[in-house]
């Protein structure tokens, strides 16, 4: 197997995505919320670019799910805390998600063999699944607008350190990203709460969202894209 770290949507062009599995990271929020979503009972996750998709679909009868710029869209059922994905409301129905980052990076990979959906809370649900895959994998890292952000390059350090001598790293990206998580596992939510995301969310009093996410393995259960939806594997 062997990997390979995208730090930020803006270089996906340099990345061949056939025939690998794609690992898509947005871990202040999207991906956290997608997880948590959907192993409490949430039917389906449509991810979706634009606020008017999003809307289309709300029209339909789904969940409308999302935020621009770390708060929720007005027009919105919910935003793009995992908090929100714990609520009675979504439970056994389907959510429509647009987001700033995650679900752009979930658009920009539709050329993998599979899209998986990586988060720490459940780092090794996921990791066990790419080691039984036996494919070549690519971490796809959302960032914040274009730019590399510290906790989905830790994360993607830490699936990398997780699979040890069974991955063959790429590129320089990955030595970054796995020194990156060894040098701060022991202290995660203490060096993610120095990232320039956590600053932002802060600001809106949502601190509880970023420890959240950042506890680890609290679901077994691996989250992959279906023709347009993700679901549980």
């Amino acid at each position: 197997m062997t990997a390979e770290v995208c730090l930020s949507p803006i270089l996906v062009d340099q990345f061949d995505m056939r025939g690998k599995n794609v690992v898509i990271i947005d871990i202040f929020r999207a991906t956290s919320c997608m997880v948590t979503g959907l192993c409490n009972e949430v039917d389906r996750i449509y991810p979706v670019a634009s606020v008017e998709e999003c809307l289309r679909l709300g029209g339909e009868g789904m969940i409308m799910a999302g935020e621009r710029g770390g708060q929720k869209i007005e027009e919105f059922d919910i935003g793009n805390s995992p908090f929100d994905y714990l609520s009675e409301q979504v439970r056994s129905r389907r959510v429509a998600v647009t987001t700033t980052n995650g679900t752009q990076a979930i658009n920009k990979s539709e050329d993998a063999y599979q899209i998986i959906i990586g988060a720490f809370l459940n780092l090794a649900a996921t990791v066990n699944y790419l080691v039984r895959q036996d494919l070549d994998v690519i971490l796809h890292c959302a960032g914040w607008k274009g730019t590399i952000n510290l906790e989905d390059t830790l994360f993607a350090g830490a699936v990398l350190d997780s699979l040890g001598d069974r991955v063959q790293l790429k590129d320089d990206a990955c030595q970054l990203a796995r020194s990156l998580y060894r040098d701060h596992q022991d202290n995660l939510l203490g060096i993610a709460k120095q990232s320039g995301h956590a600053a932002r969310l802060a600001k809106f009093g949502i601190t509880r969202d970023i420890e959240f996410c950042m506890t680890q393995n609290t679901y077994d259960e691996v989250v992959v894209m279906r023709e347009n939806y993700l679901s549980k594997l």
